[in-house]
């Protein structure tokens, strides 16, 4: 069974960090690229970063390149999204993604965790 279990979310001032963990289980986790995407109300899920299986390569969106990181622990079967700098249009509900293009090409999703960034 496909598993990807979020957590780290909350409530944070402007200006403050969180760190958003993605536990997976029920399938090889170093052969998967990881992503993080996040969708605020009334909005389309948007693309926040990615990873590649080994870690040898990452991609952020321009809105959050210099303030979030991403990054994971093979071992640990586990992703992580570091947000820093914290703004009010960060708040959104952030989801995993776990994908391989040969064997789960439609990819697989956590249950989201609200991140809400607010004074």
């Amino acid at each position: 069974q496909v598993q990807l279990v979020e957590s780290g979310g909350g409530l944070v001032q402007p200006g403050g960090s969180l760190r958003l963990s993605c536990a997976a289980s029920g399938f090889t986790f170093s052969s998967y690229t990881m992503s993080w995407y996040r969708q605020a109300p009334g909005k389309g899920r948007e693309l926040v970063a990615t990873i590649t299986p080994t870690g040898g390569s990452t991609n952020y969106a321009d809105s959050v390149k210099g303030r979030f990181t991403i990054s994971r622990d093979n071992a640990a079967n586990t992703v992580y999204l570091q947000m820093t700098s914290l703004k009010p249009e960060d708040t959104a509900v952030y989801y995993c993604n776990a994908r391989n293009v040969y064997t789960a090409p439609r990819g697989y999703w956590g249950q989201g965790t609200q991140v809400t960034v607010s004074s």
